[in-house]
């Protein structure tokens, strides 16, 4: 018997995540599992995505059958989870070319802000912010364009995040790409799951910070960066 008509009826999920336990690889909400993704195989979790957002309107006891408001709502969910919002979970990260510091810059630039969208990982509700990059590069800093940035972070924050763990994913993807002597990033965002939900407040934020390298250990450069962020 052919292999792949022995596991003809596997969900393509199945698939997916054995792959990823084959290679003792995490498969936590806010990681990327691109790698681990055969051509087609999107289009394939795309159907599976929708039959089973399907079951979800059917236990919500919604006459999707009837209704002309959610005749095609899990389709449409099952598109927006897997094509857009949790997008940065299922494609490979955006190409980035880097350029040698060849002016030798080494003067604070900051990129921001940034609107960002993200999921909170424990209710899927959404989480809507900005972010401001502060870069202190040296001559051996890689350079990229400051649209860069924000692809970088539409790709990490492009999935179920916590916004402690995003800023942290975004500046060790930054770091490894251009090797600053010092990289600060501060997020700001509006959290659904308290606007929407619970306590239901409109007027609350969140906002934190990471800081490192030069960053971290001289408090005038970080007075600086943080004064210099229109607020």
């Amino acid at each position: 018997m052919n292999p792949a008509d022995s596991d003809e009826g596997t969900p393509v999920s199945v698939k997916i995540r054995e792959r990823v336990r084959a290679a003792r690889k995490r498969f936590h909400a806010n990681d990327n599992i691109a790698d681990f993704i055969e051509p087609g195989e999107l289009e394939r979790l795309l159907d599976e995505v929708t039959e089973k957002m399907q079951g979800v309107l059917d236990s919500l006891v919604i006459d999707t059958a009837h209704d002309h408001n959610t005749a095609d709502t899990a389709r449409r969910v099952a598109k927006m989870y897997l094509n857009e919002v949790f997008k940065g979970r299922y494609v490979k990260g955006p190409t980035v070319t880097e350029f040698p510091n060849a002016e030798h810059l080494n003067e604070l630039m900051i990129v921001g802000p940034i609107t960002v969208r993200s999921a909170c990982s424990h209710h899927f509700c959404p989480v809507i912010g900005k972010v401001w990059i502060g870069v202190l590069p040296n001559e051996r800093t890689n350079v990229i364009g400051l649209s860069k940035y924000a692809r970088l972070a539409e790709w990490i924050m492009g999935r179920p995040q916590i916004q402690e763990e995003a800023i942290i994913q975004l500046a060790d993807l930054i770091q490894d790409k251009t090797s600053p002597d010092g990289l600060a990033i501060v997020m700001e965002a509006t959290h659904y799951c308290m606007a929407w939900r619970g306590v239901k407040d409109m007027d609350s934020k969140m906002i934190n910070s990471v800081m490192r390298g030069v960053f971290l250990k001289d408090p005038n450069l970080r007075r600086e960066f943080l004064s210099l962020i229109p607020r």
